[in-house]
């Protein structure tokens, strides 16, 4: 598999950890071990989602704090469980994953949003991811 379909792989998986993280209010080693041994059917792309969810976990503060800077009109915890997490893996790839540019990480969770969001998903995670881009200078 290329390292495109594979790290597309991992964003969804780590996606999912998120979720479970926000719904169960687990930490990421717990949501972690319980996707990989109960949920994922293939190992494909684990240590970027792996990394991508710790990394979420560990600047989730800073995170949080850009997407409610950017989003207004809407509290983070009133946004879409999916949404809000979606926003999380894409804000921490824009910070924290240099080697991926700044329109492959939108255009990945835009992606993610039609597939697991509602439908207003993906223009709304566009909007506030392409705005926290912008501020953060991300090329």
């Amino acid at each position: 598999m290329s390292v495109v379909g594979s790290r597309r792989r991992a964003r969804e998986a780590a996606l999912q950890m998120l979720y479970q993280m926000d719904v169960a209010a687990m930490g990421a080693d717990e949501a972690i071990a319980r996707y990989w041994d109960e949920l994922a059917t293939e190992r494909d792309g684990e240590s970027f989602a792996n990394e991508l969810v710790r990394g979420v976990e560990r600047e989730r503060e800073r995170i949080d704090a850009l997407i409610r800077g950017v989003s207004e009109h809407w509290r983070l915890e009133r946004m879409a469980c999916v949404d809000r997490n979606i926003l999380r893996l894409g804000v921490y790839e824009l910070l924290a994953v240099p080697d991926v540019p700044r329109r492959v990480t939108l255009n990945e969770a835009i992606e993610l949003a039609k597939r697991f969001g509602a439908e207003g998903s993906a223009a709304f995670v566009n909007g506030v991811l392409d705005r926290i881009a912008a501020d953060l200078g991300k090329p």
